[in-house]
């Protein structure tokens, strides 16, 4: 393999993993769908339809991945969902 085939290998195996986590917003019976509306529309830079379908799979199903990515950048929105008084958390797809 050439210096340059290993380069790109590498590379490619980098973003891989960088960019292979999710952020996973847990229901709990405390906050109102408008609240976690507003909180993913803040946060995650979502659409209001797209928040709104987040929030009812939430409900429904008890969690929902809101949002992959690089675990820095999954970071401050976790942790900005978590300070807003949701349950949040990022886990490695």
């Amino acid at each position: 393999m050439s210096l340059k085939e290993k380069h790109f290998t590498e590379v490619l195996e980098e973003v891989a993993i960088d960019s292979g986590f999710e952020l996973i917003l847990y229901n709990d019976d405390y906050n109102t769908f408008d609240h976690v509306i507003e909180c993913l529309m803040k946060y995650c830079g979502h659409e209001v339809v797209q928040a709104e379908q987040c929030a009812w799979i939430v409900h429904t199903k008890g969690q929902c991945s809101v949002k992959q990515g690089s675990y820095s950048n999954l970071e401050p929105k976790c942790t900005a969902l978590c300070d807003s008084g949701l349950s949040a958390q990022i886990e490695l797809v």
